[in-house]
């Protein structure tokens, strides 16, 4: 069978990283989370005090991109990617809180944006491959052959990254979540390079009142059917 892209994005706290593991694993591609490549990026900056409340030292970050390696190992105990930042599995502090409040800050940054969408495009050359985040079926990879759009309310997506970041033990507000939820919407949006957008082409997908199961039941029919599409047409 002949392999596709598959990109999937939307706004923050979705579940498109949730959605796009399951879709590799069963569809035996490879998954890579583009959003966890910029928490990366952003984690380096904050060990080194280029990023401060409400600011970032935008030529510092921009100047230590060449020191700044990002890959990605399996984890046979979850069965999943964990990043590796310059050798350091920082799976687990990347997803912290206050690495969520500076991350869109960070991704806004041209030099950056351009050093990992270059990452990501080697990643993807040999096809197979699902790939979430912001841009992925808007510049990444435009030609994707499925593209899939996921969103929620502000309020539902703030409920259940609350959720996460208790279970994991953190003390946190939900109002603090939800404001950190819309002020990220805000900024992918309306940032000028590749901003937050639907390709025309992207099927959308409503998840506010959808499980895990049924969201991921809806998007490996899709997948199918353009796999078997593509492998149809090309006899």
């Amino acid at each position: 069978m002949k392999p596709i892209v598959i990109a999937i994005d939307g706004h923050s706290s979705t579940g498109k990283s949730t959605v796009a593991k399951q879709l590799a694993k069963a569809l035996e591609y490879k998954y890579v989370d583009t959003g966890a490549m910029y928490r990366a990026v952003t984690l380096y900056s904050m060990r080194h005090n280029w990023i401060e409340e409400g600011s970032a030292d935008i030529a510092h970050i921009i100047n230590s991109l060449p020191s700044i390696d990002i890959n990605f190992e399996y984890n046979p105990e979850e069965g999943t990617n964990d990043v590796i930042l310059n050798g350091e599995n920082v799976e687990r502090e990347i997803r912290a809180m206050k690495v969520s409040e500076h991350v869109s800050s960070v991704a806004k940054i041209d030099e950056v944006r351009k050093k990992l969408v270059q990452i990501q495009k080697e990643l993807g050359d040999q096809k197979g491959i699902v790939m979430d985040g912001r841009d992925i079926g808007s510049v990444v990879f435009p030609e994707a052959e499925l593209k899939i759009f996921m969103t929620a309310s502000a309020g539902i997506r703030a409920k259940r990254r609350y959720s996460e970041l208790k279970d994991k033990g953190e003390d946190i507000l939900f109002e603090e979540v939800l404001e950190n939820v819309e002020h990220r919407d805000e900024i992918d949006s309306n940032r000028k390079n590749s901003p937050l957008i639907q390709s025309e082409d992207a099927i959308k997908i409503d998840n506010s009142n959808l499980s895990q199961k049924e969201q991921f039941d809806k998007i490996i029919i899709l997948a199918k059917q353009k796999i078997n599409q593509i492998n149809s047409s090309s006899k």
